[in-house]
């Protein structure tokens, strides 16, 4: 089986990547001197998009652990290589640390003086635990991804019973502290935009947000690679559907979790909660609210339901690409209002220059640094049997 090296698709998603990084990255370098704050909300919007999916990556990587199944173990590496990513991105976090008393009301001492509620909240939202507990966060993710990976890695050269049963626990306990960890860190990224709104379900969003943006990003990538070895043996038409039931699972999951929050807090009609969707409803983000509704669950479910198209990974791969952009969509409609206007008022709807370019210059660059990750080890677990079952039945056939 092939490595990354070998591969044209990757080189080129690599070369691109960091062609497409470079150029968007130095437009922003320039956002950056003509205008300081939006730069920061823009980097924020894009930086959150890249870390969901590396994020979501490294749940999946652990959920295939314990469910085992083709579906997780065709894409492991993959899902690997994204999360080892994870440690560059507690790096590029920095930033957003420069940028905090510009994005975020209770980082600004004398708005919280004037503010009763904001110095009640500063024992928790203040910059110095703020820091800490994103240093602690990355910490966290970059010791479970190269814990995974290493040990994932180390059973190409000598299957070891043992070991993956210590890959199973380590993926039983890591995602319980996945789910914790990823939920305080929407809470200090996102929601704490709005200091003086709040939702216990705004975690879970982020949540189910970054599977589903690690799964469409998958099987994206699967379907670019399905013409190069070794995957043109290993996605066969039976794994290819059960990556499409997963991702319509996760659909339907997303338009669940969302509708749930919406109609508690609707029908709640609390005053501190309800302003969440009140700045959505109007200024052309009730717009944006109808075009994720059609595009990011509605046009999506009802393709999903097609047996033909989720055992095509090209078609399966359109669905995906569709929703790895309503994803992005999505972020931004979950974090766009707040950014502005921190959850005060309804700010219009504008979408600045810096926001595309913050995605894809961040993008560009981390998906150079995802292909680098995937050097240099078979693109397949080959310690596990049913990938040298593909192996196999591939040097057979040849």
């Amino acid at each position: 089986m092939s490595n990354g090296t070998g591969s044209v698709v990757l080189q080129r998603l690599e070369r691109a990547g960091l062609g497409v990084g470079v150029v968007f990255l130095l437009a922003l370098a320039v956002g950056l001197v003509t205008d300081r704050a939006q730069f920061f909300r823009s980097y924020l919007f894009g930086y959150l998009f890249w870390v969901l999916i590396a994020l979501g990556s490294l749940g999946l990587a652990m959920l295939s652990h314990l469910t085992g199944g083709l579906w997780g173990l065709v894409p492991r590496r993959l899902h690997e290589a994204a999360a080892r990513t994870l440690p560059a991105l507690g790096l590029a976090f920095v930033p957003v640390l420069l940028g905090a008393g510009t994005l975020y009301l209770w980082a600004d001492p004398e708005v919280v003086a004037a503010d009763a509620l904001l110095r009640e909240k500063a024992a928790y939202l203040n910059l110095r635990f703020f820091t800490l507990r994103a240093v602690f966060y990355f910490a966290i993710w970059g010791v479970l991804g190269y814990t995974l990976s290493s040990w994932s890695r180390q059973q190409d050269r000598e299957l070891d019973a043992a070991r993956a049963a210590r890959l199973r626990g380590v993926s039983a306990l890591g995602l319980v502290v996945l789910f914790l960890t990823m939920s305080f860190a929407a809470v200090d990224w996102g929601m704490s935009l709005a200091p003086h709104w709040f939702s216990t379900i705004y975690g879970v969003l982020f949540i189910v947000s970054a599977a589903l943006s690690a799964l469409s990003f998958t099987i994206v990538l699967l379907a670019r690679l399905a013409a190069e070895q070794p995957f043109k043996a290993a996605l066969q038409p039976v794994t290819v559907h059960d990556l499409g039931k997963l991702l319509l699972a996760f659909t339907m999951l997303w338009g669940y979790v969302n509708f749930s929050q919406f109609l508690i807090v609707w029908s709640g009609n609390v005053s501190e909660e309800t302003p969440f969707y009140l700045n959505r409803m109007q200024g052309g983000w009730n717009a944006v609210a109808v075009a994720l509704i059609v595009f990011h669950f509605a046009l999506p479910f009802a393709l999903l339901l097609s047996r033909s198209l989720k055992r095509n990974p090209r078609a399966l791969a359109t669905v995906a690409g569709l929703m790895l952009l309503m994803q992005l969509v999505d972020l931004y409609w979950l974090i766009g209002p707040d950014l502005a206007g921190h959850g005060e008022g309804p700010p219009p709807l504008h979408l600045h220059w810096m926001d595309p370019a913050a995605a894809l210059g961040l993008g560009g660059l981390w998906l150079a640094l995802f292909t680098r990750q995937l050097r240099g080890a078979p693109l397949l677990p080959m310690g596990e049997p049913e990938v040298r079952e593909i192996a196999a039945a591939q040097a057979e056939a040849h």
